[in-house]
């Protein structure tokens, strides 16, 4: 564990970096099961991740050495049960803050926690919580993000990178201290209450948001419009029966 020149109050202060391990995430919880209390805002973060996870368990795959890949550690006890999207909102929009200064306004977020850049993606999260009562007392939140890696495997139709999109290679670590700062300036926020702040701007940066999509539910494919997002992180479409909302495994948009 190191001590790191960020520019963060807290977050990425201690720092673990690894050549290769399954999951950054389970590398931290696996520190958190050991009972030996680790400061908020540790990060983990690995050159190669080679079982790191998406939404749906779907696998993440990154070149080595060549993207980032890690997890948060963060104690959002203020939030209750009910709030837990309001983290994933403040998350994706410290992301997507740090990336749209580099990307512009083309760099959306595909519901619920994907990073895309036009019809690409280009990073994604994944929180997992620890309850305690009615209120959330762990997250690990894990990210990751293509950066220089210029191909990806033919089976990822829609994969992009940031050197693919802009033609020039990153500082990882630079990078990195910049998505740290952003999510905590955006952690901080929803810690002071500012959860209707958070609402407009992730809804403002919807992936397709007010455009007429394709979805499919499971048994047919069906056009809507998505209007928003709910309080609890349900996706809110306009479809010809009216607004509906879905939860996470009840629809796909489909590109």
């Amino acid at each position: 564990m190191q001590s790191n020149v960020f520019i963060t109050r807290f977050v990425g202060h201690h720092l673990v970096k690894l050549v290769k391990v399954d999951s950054t995430s389970n590398y931290l919880k696996t520190l958190l099961s050991n009972f030996k209390p680790l400061p908020q805002g540790t990060v983990i973060m690995a050159d190669e991740q080679f079982a790191g996870r998406g939404q749906s368990n779907q696998k993440w795959l990154s070149q080595a050495g060549k993207n980032l890949t890690f997890s948060i550690y963060l104690k959002p006890d203020f939030l209750a049960i009910s709030q837990q999207f309001k983290l994933n909102q403040a998350v994706t929009l410290g992301i997507t803050d740090c990336l749209i200064k580099l990307l512009g306004n083309h760099c959306k977020l595909k519901w619920p926690n994907d990073i895309y850049f036009n019809d690409d993606k280009i990073g994604g999260v994944l929180i997992e919580n620890k309850l305690r009562g009615h209120k959330i007392s762990e997250s690990v939140i894990g990210i990751g993000l293509n950066v220089n890696q210029t191909e990806f495997d033919t089976a990822l139709k829609n994969a992009n990178s940031l050197a693919n999109i802009l033609g020039v290679d990153f500082d990882l670590m630079a990078l990195l201290a910049d998505i740290l700062l952003a999510i905590e300036t955006r952690y901080f926020e929803l810690e002071a209450g500012g959860t209707s702040i958070l609402d407009i701007a992730f809804t403002q940066r919807l992936f397709r948001f007010k455009q007429l999509c394709q979805f499919y539910d499971g048994k047919q494919i069906f056009w809507a419009t998505i209007v928003g997002v709910g309080n609890t992180g349900l996706l809110i479409l306009e479809t010809d029966a009216g607004q509906q909302h879905f939860n996470l495994k009840e629809v796909v948009l489909l590109l």
